[in-house]
């Protein structure tokens, strides 16, 4: 059974204990007005009221919320993935549906009974008309860009829950431990975190190629072959190769370590032949093409892609668990793309 169905599973089976909100796939005349579209109800794990300090602030949730909508692009699965369904979510706009979500979030939502939430659009920043008017009691934006002014504005309305450092850094077991704590479930967020960490590490260990091997996310602009991007250790990518057993490049660690808080940095093409990852992985797309970067000039001295140790990621639907990875979306990474990272790993001479 995949990991999205198990915990989707384990998330039934503790609704005798929590509570599972859900919402409107689009608004109704009185969806702003109902206070309490539960699917079921029942008393929450953790005792109220709950303090959650982080970057922005402080979120004092009084009582156990039935209203949650969600800022960041993992927080409506991290939601899910412990039985609770958001009315409200970000539109999925690269790697998503038809609809605007994911499969493997509409199979949890359906497995858990609920509803669809509302979906908004993010690309102007937080949606804040759209998320008052659904009234909600919590507001989860824990990997997000939420900016101090919106979250101000939002406080006004619900309590808020940001990210604990910095935007768009957050990993999925911070996300993991402060939507567990801010819905009262931290003791099942504790049980969906140790089993999507065993996943991750039973996955590396089926493929011993990937031990004692170094790995890199990199990214490439077409416009521009002068130089090419390195996904620092803050950023989910480097983190998942860290999971699944492969080592951190010396030249990563430096990187990061001169970039602290940066989620990625740029790099000159002219060190492209010192890059010293065994296996390198990298998007590719309609405008940036494997066979473009492989005849750039410089770039193609990247050791990794002159003997083949590389793995060209061309499918959103795929690269999407990659680069905001969830107790829902890790086992379609696990299931899909570490064959294609152990394949590339058995290339390192």
């Amino acid at each position: 059974m995949s990991l999205s169905l198990r915990v989707a599973g384990a998330a039934l089976a503790a609704l005798a204990l929590t509570a599972c909100s859900t919402g409107p796939a689009t608004p109704t005349p009185d969806a702003a007005s109902s206070t309490a579209p539960a699917a079921s109800s029942a008393p929450a794990t953790d005792a109220f009221p709950v303090t959650v300090t982080h970057a922005l602030g402080e979120a004092v949730i009084e009582a156990e919320p039935t209203r949650i909508a969600t800022v960041g692009w993992t927080d409506h699965e991290t939601l899910v993935s412990l039985g609770v369904v958001p009315v409200g979510a970000v539109e999925i706009t690269w790697g998503g549906n038809a609809q605007g979500s994911t499969d493997w979030f509409d199979a949890a939502v359906a497995e858990l009974g609920g509803e669809q939430p509302t979906r908004y659009d993010d690309s102007a920043g937080a949606p804040i008309e759209e998320i008052v008017a659904l009234e909600p009691d919590l507001i989860l934006a824990t990997n997000s860009g939420l900016t101090q002014e919106e979250y101000d504005t939002l406080s006004r309305v619900a309590p808020v829950v940001a990210y604990p450092e910095a935007p768009w850094s957050t990993s999925w077991q911070d996300s993991l431990e402060l939507v567990g704590r801010a819905v009262g479930r931290s003791e099942l967020a504790a049980e969906v975190e140790a089993e999507t960490t065993a996943l991750l590490q039973q996955a590396g260990a089926e493929y011993p190629e990937i031990a004692g091997t170094s790995a890199a996310w990199l990214w490439f602009a077409a416009a521009d072959y002068s130089k090419f991007g390195v996904y620092t250790a803050t950023d989910a990518r480097p983190r998942f190769l860290d999971a699944v057993g492969f080592e951190t490049p010396a030249i990563v660690t430096e990187l990061s370590g001169g970039a602290p808080g940066q989620f990625s940095v740029d790099v000159s093409a002219e060190r492209a032949a010192e890059f010293d990852a065994d296996v390198i992985v990298f998007y590719t797309d309609d405008s940036v093409k494997l066979a473009d970067i492989q005849a750039a000039p410089l770039i193609q001295d990247l050791p990794a892609l002159k003997s083949g140790a590389f793995v060209a990621a061309d499918d959103p639907t795929l690269a999407l668990p990659l680069s905001s990875p969830t107790p829902l979306s890790i086992p379609i990474a696990v299931e899909k793309f570490v064959p294609l990272l152990a394949e590339a790993a058995a290339k390192v001479q």
